[in-house]
């Protein structure tokens, strides 16, 4: 599984050369752009209710939230609800979760995974203050894996960038 922006045409470059790989839209840089394009006043409306959807904690659920989202943000952000009703690849990742479903039954400590998210975290931010996650930061286990894929993600980023 590979986590993008959405660029246009990274998929499909992507799936020329691994055409078994399969692709996460990543919810920071959706979150991120979802905020840039509202007003400021209701910015952290629409932001949460955003966290809402890629929180969700099976697909029918997520699929139910991105609708109810849609259907309260659609007349005032037209420009913003739809490119999400067009994106086949916002909830890539439980689908990847439910492949290996197995992996994940037995139980992991929150403190465990709050931890590792930490040190992927300052990795990642070491220019920036040390991050405050907590257990009540992640509702359920699929948001915590979520957030440390997409952490992985950008460590990863981060450090073929620095090979370059």
């Amino acid at each position: 599984m590979f986590i993008s922006d959405g660029l246009k045409g990274i998929s499909d470059s992507v799936f020329s050369v691994y055409p078994a790989s399969s692709h996460q839209t990543c919810c920071v840089h959706l979150s991120r752009t979802i905020a840039d394009k509202v007003r400021v006043s209701d910015r952290a409306e629409i932001c949460e209710d955003f966290k809402s959807v890629y929180r969700a904690e099976s697909l029918e659920m997520g699929q139910q939230t991105l609708h109810s989202f849609i259907e309260k943000w659609k007349s005032k952000y037209p420009k913003v609800t739809k490119p999400l009703l067009n994106n086949s690849y916002l909830f890539t990742f439980i689908a990847f979760l439910s492949l290996f479903g197995a992996v994940f039954i037995r139980p992991i400590p929150l403190n465990l995974l709050i931890n590792k998210s930490r040190n992927i975290v300052s990795i990642r931010d070491s220019s920036q203050t040390k991050s405050h996650l907590n257990a009540s930061s992640f509702p359920n286990l699929i948001s915590i894996i979520s957030a440390l894929l997409q952490d992985v993600t950008l460590v990863s980023i981060k450090l073929v960038q620095s090979y370059k």
